[in-house]
């Protein structure tokens, strides 16, 4: 079926004209410098656009499908350049921003881009890049004050606002996406046009449900997530700016600048991960347990009556005090990219914050579910939205999708697009997953993670995650398989865990003991299978991907597990 007529009259070229004629003097884009805050229009931001769009296509003979990189942290001048690279019909490819040389090398050699854009803090990298790899034409800066003369920044370019842009094909590549990944080489996710429109036409009912004030005053968001991530890019900048809010960007990721921003701003709503509301929950609970006995009882009390009170509003009067923290307009948060701890998520629905449990992988662009329809149930990523089709594989449980949000293919690399998207169109997403009779989906692990063990017994790490993490004696921990070097076991797996300890509990001398206790206690909820028989603990924090899932390979690695 070919649902791509629907969108004839629509194609991101257009919708960039519209949005900039609709909300002409609207703050489309803002960032917290040293001195003062740096804000554009939706005017503004379509001029600085087109100023770049005009010269890619006219001063560098830009090509039609030509890659352009930026390495860059979230800010305004970002999405100037991601609308620009529409407007010429480039192919945009953000680069994280915490990659190495060796990292970004790989990425950029894949994808051979003629221009890099860069801001000032990464531009001594960016030379490095550019002076190795000869493909790399120009490095332009994206801040209005360079941070080394010779080098245009996209402000001193020529003021040629009018020009022929181009119009590409609905099915043409729009965004080349590197997977950050756990494990192995990147690979480069080509996202559509049609891909793109289609995730913005489908998440439209989303709107009214989470902004009900919505057309009846202005709505200020917060970008926290870095933009090189698709479900910024596409969510919480593409679709925000389709709606008309604001979008705010600050540089700090501690929770009391963060805070501060949300009151100087009103924020009311935010997309994050799983981990960000973790640590903001701990945030609240340590000025609770700061204040006097009298007032720790008394929220612990109003916590434990707010389990029966059905209203938010109702509840964001009782927790006042907390919402005052947050400026007093913060209504709530998107989270994905990693399983969602159900009690945090119980927390901030228990104090009157709302949070909308969502899921998707870089290769559906991103968003296949998002649960608004029955919140209370924090376990379900809600139902997959109307652009795809759903269903489980009777064999394995692995989650299968087919629609027009999924990708176009891995760049480059058919072998690997074909081991994930069968002759059918499904896309084996590579998560075990399961769909109740009302359609609402519930991710229970992933097929990779998988631990088999001798008795060919299958145990998933994110089970056994779930029961420990309940754990205030952990801060941080990953479950995975360990292979038995020697003895009548030799290569069979059996299930550890990598322990990061409760600051207070790494200082004791018996830490070990102490953990190794709360291990056993608490695994006495599991089957005797599932519990971990090899405990190792870490000093550090556990290495993540941008999107906070652990590298499980890499922590093996550092704790010498196989």
């Amino acid at each position: 079926m070919n649902k791509s007529k629907n969108f004839k009259t629509r194609n991101l070229l257009t919708f960039l004209q519209d949005k900039t004629q609709d909300y002409e003097d609207k703050i489309a884009l803002g960032t917290k410098t040293t001195y003062a805050w740096k804000e554009f229009t939706y005017k503004g931001i379509g001029l600085l656009s087109r100023k770049i769009a005009n010269w890619m296509i006219n001063d560098i003979k830009l090509n039609k499908g030509d890659r352009v990189a930026i390495l860059c942290e979230s800010k305004p001048e970002f999405g100037a350049c991601f609308f620009a690279s529409v407007l010429s019909g480039a192919i945009f490819t953000p680069l994280d921003i915490k990659l190495t040389l060796h990292e970004l090398r790989i990425i950029l050699d894949d994808c051979k881009p003629k221009v890099l854009f860069v801001s000032n803090a990464h531009f001594e990298k960016a030379l490095i890049l550019k002076n190795e790899l000869e493909f790399i034409k120009h490095i332009v800066l994206i801040d209005e004050m360079p941070v080394k003369s010779g080098f245009s920044t996209i402000y001193n370019l020529q003021n040629n606002y009018e020009g022929k842009f181009r119009r590409p094909h609905l099915r043409s590549t729009a965004i080349l996406i590197y997977t950050s990944g756990t494990t192995g080489a990147p690979k480069g996710v080509e996202i559509t046009y049609l891909n793109m429109l289609t995730q913005l036409e489908s998440l439209e009912w989303v709107r009214d449900i989470v902004f009900p004030e919505y057309g009846k005053t202005d709505i200020a968001v917060l970008s926290i997530l870095p933009m090189n991530h698709l479900f910024e890019l596409t969510v919480g900048f593409t679709l925000f700016l389709n709606w008309g809010l604001s979008i705010f960007y600050t540089s700090s990721l501690r929770p009391k600048d963060i805070l501060n921003v949300m009151c100087e701003k009103n924020i009311k709503f935010m997309i994050v991960v799983p981990a960000f509301l973790k640590l903001l929950k701990t945030s609240i609970e340590n000025t609770i347990n700061s204040q006097n006995i009298l007032k720790r009882q008394s929220f612990k009390f109003l916590y434990h009556m707010a389990k029966f009170i059905p209203s938010i509003h109702i509840k964001r009067i009782i927790f006042s005090n907390i919402h005052k923290r947050f400026g007093g307009s913060f209504k709530g948060c998107i989270t994905g990219g990693a399983p969602l701890d159900v009690n945090v998520g119980r927390f901030f629905e228990r104090i009157g914050i709302q949070i909308y449990n969502g899921y998707g992988l870089t290769e559906t662009s991103p968003v296949v579910s998002v649960n608004c329809q029955n919140r209370q149930n924090l376990h379900s990523v809600g139902k997959p939205l109307k652009c795809f089709e759903a269903k489980i594989d009777t064999q394995n449980n692995e989650l299968l999708l087919r629609g027009l949000s999924v990708m176009k293919g891995y760049y480059n690399r058919q072998d690997l697009t074909n081991e994930v998207i069968d002759s059918e169109g499904w896309l084996h997403t590579g998560d075990i997953a399961k769909i109740d009779k009302k359609g609402f989906l519930y991710i229970t692990g992933r097929i990779k993670n998988m631990i088999v063990l001798s008795g060919g017994k299958k145990v998933f790490p994110e089970e056994v995650e779930s029961v420990l993490e309940k754990s205030e004696k952990i801060k941080e921990l990953c479950v995975f398989g360990y292979s038995k070097l020697q003895g009548a076991k030799e290569g069979s797996e059996e299930v550890a865990v990598a322990i990061l300890p409760d600051d207070t509990i790494a200082q004791e001398q018996n830490c070990y003991e102490i953990i190794r206790k709360e291990v056993k206690k608490l695994s006495e909820q599991l089957a005797l299978y599932k519990r971990p028989t090899n405990i190792f603990i870490v000093k550090d924090p556990l290495p993540r991907t941008t999107t906070r899932k652990v590298k499980r390979n890499k922590l093996k690695e550092i704790i010498g597990a196989k």
